[in-house]
């Protein structure tokens, strides 16, 4: 299976999105695409990166820019996410894992002292032309989507 790589573009993909819809990164020519894979819906990590996201929203959409939350769950899960946050960009549902093997972002984790595959909270930019900028492993959500909108800015 391919992955992205730093300045290639990045393969055309299309998935399941809340609003009942299917998005594909094709739709988003000519716009800069922020995607970010976080682990679950509702969880305290998670609900502080997509309100942050929230909070500058129109910061990001004032530079032509697109927001995109990732994560395994549901379409139903990511619905009722969405709308108790009142985030105004959508949410794709990976249940199959292909964006998230696209991104190469499932890890071996660990949670009281079990190992599990899940996804590691990360962020990849992906400019007008649709070559991947800038990609953010490992986030620490605290100053995370201020450190993603200075990058927008520089491209």
């Amino acid at each position: 299976m391919q992955t992205v790589s730093i300045n290639q573009p990045v393969p055309a993909f299309t998935s399941p999105a809340t609003g009942e819809q299917e998005i594909s990164l094709a739709e988003f020519a000519g716009k800069n695409v922020v995607i970010y894979f976080y682990p679950k819906d509702n969880t305290p990590g998670c609900t502080t990166e997509g309100q942050d996201f929230r909070d500058h929203y129109d910061q990001f959409s004032a530079l032509n820019t697109v927001i995109l939350g990732v994560s395994r769950d549901g379409l139903k899960a990511h619905e009722n996410f969405k709308n108790k946050h009142a985030f105004p960009f959508e949410l794709l549902s990976d249940k199959e894992e292909h964006l998230c093997q696209l991104f190469d972002v499932i890890k071996l984790k660990k949670l009281y002292g079990k190992s599990y595959m899940g996804i590691e909270r990360s962020t990849f930019l992906i400019d007008s032309k649709g070559i991947l900028r800038q990609e953010w492993r490992g986030v620490k959500v605290k100053g995370h989507v201020a450190a993603v909108l200075e990058a927008v800015k520089s491209l």
